[in-house]
């Protein structure tokens, strides 16, 4: 016998997140200003939630338009290439530290 009443949940998920600066140096750095534990884990939570926002249009960057459609926001290029350009090496011409 499982206990009355019990709730359907979705199963938690969990993941173990391991990043090497040379992989995605912004990401790293920011990520590495927060000790090991729950803030860190926060900050990912939050950078992946804000970005996920942005790729639906939820959220506006710099260089998005807004669009004719009420609710919706446009790009004035590709979304995939805003979203795939925030973790690319700085542009500051150097390839490495």
């Amino acid at each position: 016998m499982n206990g009355p009443n019990k709730t359907s949940e979705p199963p938690r998920i969990r993941l173990v997140f391991q990043l090497e600066r040379a992989e995605l140096p912004r990401l790293y750095d920011e990520l590495a200003r927060f000790h090991k534990g729950v803030k860190r884990v926060g900050r990912l939570r939050t950078l992946a939630y804000e970005g996920l926002l942005v790729q639906q249009g939820v959220l506006k960057l710099a260089g998005q338009e807004a669009s004719d459609v009420s609710g919706s926001i446009g790009f004035d290029g590709d979304g995939a290439e805003v979203t795939n350009g925030l973790f690319e090496p700085a542009i500051d011409g150097r390839d490495g530290p």
